[in-house]
C-alpha cells in the first residue's frame, strides 16, 4: 500500500500520517452505519446532456442538505445493486446520483450480471458497445459537467461541500475524468477494480493527474495487478509527480469485480469478496468523511 501527499499545505490539507490516521479511524466509524441511519428517499430522474437524456436514479436524506455523490457504474450499468450502494451512501447522509451511463444506447437495465459469462460471446457483443458508448473520447467529461451539473441543481444537495465519486470497473476512469474536468468541485474520487487507468496511450486517464485537486483512492485487485503490474507504479508515479494526495492499495487474493455482489463467477469461483469489499467500504467512507466535509 502506498500513500501520496500534497506538499503544499494548503487550508484544508493535512499531513500524509495525519491524513492516514483520520482515514482509518473514520472508516472504523463509519463501517458501523446501517441502512436505519437516516430515512431516504429514492426518485427515478432523468438528466439533459448534449448528447440526449440519461435516465438516472437520485437517493438522498429525507431531510437536509448533504455533499453530493457521484457512481459511475461498472459495465452492467445501473441495476439494483448500484441502486443499492446508493442507499447506503444516502443513509449516511449523502446525496448520490446513479446514472445509467450507456443512455445513448438505451434506458436500464440491459442485463442480469450475475448470469452474465465473459465468454460467451454472445454476451460480450452485447456490452462492448454499451461500453463505447460511454469510453468514446469526450463523453465522460460531457456527462461529468452534466451529472454534477444536476448535483447542485438540487436542494438536498450542499454547495458549500464538495462532491465526491466513485466507480467500479469501467468507471474507474470515469472518476479520474470527472475530477479532472471538475477539479474545483470534486473533492474525491475513489476507483475500485478499475480498468484501463494505465494505459500507453496518450489518453490514458493517469495522465490527468495534474489537472486533479480531489484526494483519491485506487483499489485493485490482485488479479488486475497481476495482469498489469507496472499500472500500479505508474500511478503512484504520475500522482505523487502532480502533488495530489492518492492512495493505491493492492487487495491480495481479490478478483477483478470483488465489490459489486452480483458479479458473475469467473470459472466457477465467486467474484464478489465480502470481506474485502467491506473493507474496500470503509476506505471510501473515510475518504468521503476527511475530504467532502
Amino acid at each position: 500500500m502506498t500513500e501520496d501527499k500534497k506538499t503544499d499545505q494548503q487550508p484544508g490539507n493535512i499531513g500524509r500520517r495525519d491524513f492516514v490516521a483520520v482515514t482509518l479511524s473514520a472508516g472504523l466509524a463509519a463501517s458501523a452505519a446501517t441502512a436505519a441511519d437516516l430515512e431516504i428517499v429514492e426518485s427515478d430522474v432523468e438528466i439533459k446532456t448534449p448528447d440526449g437524456t440519461c435516465d438516472a436514479a437520485f437517493i438522498r436524506p429525507r431531510t437536509g442538505s448533504h455533499a453530493g455523490v457521484l457512481i459511475w457504474p461498472d459495465a452492467f450499468g445501473l441495476r439494483p445493486s448500484m441502486r443499492e450502494f446508493g442507499k447506503r451512501l444516502a443513509a449516511g447522509g449523502y446525496s448520490v446520483l446513479v446514472p445509467n451511463p450507456f443512455y445513448r444506447v438505451s434506458k436500464a437495465p440491459f442485463t442480469t450480471a450475475s448470469n452474465f459469462s465473459f465468454q460467451n460471446a454472445a454476451d460480450m457483443a452485447k456490452l462492448r458497445p454499451l461500453m463505447a458508448s460511454v469510453s468514446a473520447p469526450g463523453n465522460g467529461e460531457k456527462d461529468a459537467v452534466a451529472y454534477v451539473a444536476f448535483l447542485d441543481a438540487q436542494n438536498e444537495v450542499s454547495k458549500e461541500k464538495k462532491i465526491g465519486t466513485q466507480g467500479y470497473c469501467m468507471g474507474g476512469p470515469l472518476v479520474v475524468k470527472t475530477a479532472a474536468v471538475l477539479p474545483g468541485r470534486i473533492g474525491a474520487g475513489a476507483s475500485f477494480h478499475g480498468g484501463g487507468l494505465v494505459t500507453d496511450k496518450p489518453d490514458s486517464p493517469h495522465l490527468l493527474a495534474p489537472k486533479i485537486k480531489a484526494r483519491m483512492y485506487f483499489g485493485i485487485a490482485a488479479s488486475d495487478d497481476a495482469r498489469q503490474p507496472e499500472a500500479k507504479d505508474k500511478l503512484k508515479e504520475a500522482f505523487s509527480a502532480a502533488h495530489v494526495a492518492a492512495e493505491i492499495e493492492v487487495y491480495a487474493g481479490a478478483a477483478h469485480g470483488w465489490c459489486v455482489p452480483d458479479m458473475p463467477e469467473h470459472d466457477g469461483v465467486p467474484t464478489y469478496n465480502k470481506a474485502d469489499a467491506e473493507r474496500a467500504w470503509g476506505k471510501l467512507l473515510a475518504l468521503y468523511q476527511v475530504a467532502l466535509a
